[in-house]
């Protein structure tokens, strides 16, 4: 195990020290030197009130990793900061359990920590580990006729909401088949793309192998959509997003029943319920606001000539 103490001298004493990404610039020093756009707060842990939300967090931390990459000492700082200390009850602990240091996330150095402990556990090595792969579940729920008709509608569909449609159910419902069927598949929920979910569904068998999958195009589809859009935003950041009106994501995507030539057409059926009619009298209104108008112009009246 390495030493913290000397880990930490190591790293201050390097020529390059203070050359590092994360030094305060000398003109304004709560800015990195780096970037003066960067504020330093981007490699601590987040102090404001209440949560930080998810974008601002994502966006800091990004920033601090690209200055991170070009930082000269970037490899002493990763060690430092992956070094541990053992409490009174024998617990290792991080040096620094948070913020960004090395590139790495906090996240990322406390995962390979657990992952030190369970090999220790177990006797092995983690240079000796085999690598992971994906842990495949039971398919026998993904063999419904649910989740089938969301793997035909999404082999031929790419948008959302037209894949709903086309499985026969709401967009809400067909996302939350979406990411049953990643994670049954063994795939990652935030970074997995729709051509991965069909390809691992046709491994599977879920999908035959002859079935025509309408390719992604320009930019790739999450293959486990939320209804706001932030997990394609993070896939696929410069894709144009598709606007869904607030409220109205639930509303069921059905085809209408068509009329054969020569048939009298069914009867209406069941009354819908009045949670249906209430999103029909809001969809009804959104459409009459987004109707151009047109001012009325009163005509004028032609004077008969002399």
């Amino acid at each position: 195990m390495t030493d913290p103490i000397a880990a930490r001298q190591q790293l201050v004493d390097h020529a390059h020290y203070k050359y590092r990404g994360c030094a305060p610039d000398e003109d304004t020093p709560s800015m990195s030197a780096a970037d003066p756009d960067v504020s330093l707060d981007a490699w601590g842990p987040y102090t404001g009130d209440g949560a930080e939300p998810q974008k601002e967090r994502f966006d800091r931390e990004k920033a601090a990793k690209q200055i991170c990459g070009r930082c000269p000492v970037l490899a002493l700082c990763r060690t430092y900061a992956s070094t541990t200390v053992v409490d009174a009850d024998g617990v290792e602990h991080l040096v620094e359990p948070e913020g960004v240091m090395g590139g790495e996330l906090a996240l990322a150095r406390h995962r390979a920590l657990i992952a030190r402990r369970h090999a220790t556990t177990v006797g092995t090595a983690p240079a000796e580990q085999a690598p992971a792969v994906p842990v495949v579940r039971d398919l026998a729920e993904g063999r419904t006729k649910q989740k089938r008709a969301v793997l035909d509608a999404l082999a031929r569909e790419t948008d959302p909401e037209r894949v709903a449609y086309r499985a026969g159910m709401d967009v809400r419902t067909a996302n939350w088949h979406r990411s049953a069927l990643v994670t049954m598949l063994g795939l990652d929920k935030e970074r997995a793309t729709r051509d991965q979910l069909l390809a691992a569904a046709v491994d599977q068998s879920l999908l035959p192998r002859s079935t025509r999958i309408r390719p992604d195009g320009r930019w790739a589809y999450a293959a486990a959509p939320t209804t706001d859009g932030a997990r394609q935003r993070r896939i696929a950041p410069g894709r144009p997003v598709q606007l869904i009106l607030p409220g109205l994501e639930d509303l069921p995507r059905t085809r209408r029943a068509s009329v054969r030539p020569g048939r009298p057409p069914k009867g209406r059926g069941p009354a819908p319920s009045p949670r249906r009619r209430t999103r029909l009298r809001r969809l009804a209104a959104v459409r009459t606001a987004l109707q151009p108008r047109i001012p009325l112009v009163p005509t004028p009246v032609l004077e008969p000539a002399a």
